[in-house]
């Protein structure tokens, strides 16, 4: 019952990122959140608080305005007081040439007291920053700019 929730929240959490709802997400994460993307390229690097989070959705959303990210596999361990949630997920967009972009990764999300204190993702970096050279190919500057980091 207990890991039913956690995947229920997890799953609904995901549905707020495609519909751009950063301020439901930001509820549940503590305010020195860290949140860490791997690769080399304007989504990458580490964020230390729900602040630059924030920012970081913000570039997210402008970046891959049409990005959908659909879960598919949830996995819980731990009790309400600390809790480690694995999410496994594909991504899709068109990005503004007209092309598909499609990638896949792990969320590792780790939770004290029902409150997010860390994200990590894990996806496939190389195709992020080629969405993202295609994205700036096609006049949107920002997708060459350096990671949002705190």
């Amino acid at each position: 019952m207990f890991h039913a929730v956690f995947e229920r929240q997890a799953r609904r959490t995901f549905e707020l990122v495609n519909q751009h709802d950063y301020d439901s997400i930001l509820a549940s994460v503590t305010p020195d959140i860290h949140h860490r993307f791997g690769g080399d390229h304007a989504l990458a690097g580490d964020r230390h608080d729900a602040a630059h989070l924030r920012l970081w959705f913000e570039r997210l959303h402008r970046l891959m305005p049409g990005l959908t990210l659909t879960v598919t596999d949830v996995w819980g361990v731990g009790g309400l007081r600390r809790t480690t949630v694995i999410v496994r997920w594909k991504a899709t967009a068109t990005l503004l040439d007209g092309l598909p972009y499609d990638n896949h990764g792990v969320h590792v999300i780790q939770l004290r007291n029902r409150k997010v204190i860390s994200i990590e993702v894990d996806e496939d970096s190389q195709a992020v920053a080629r969405g993202l050279d295609r994205q700036a190919r096609s006049g949107l500057t920002e997708a060459l700019a350096a990671p949002i980091a705190s």
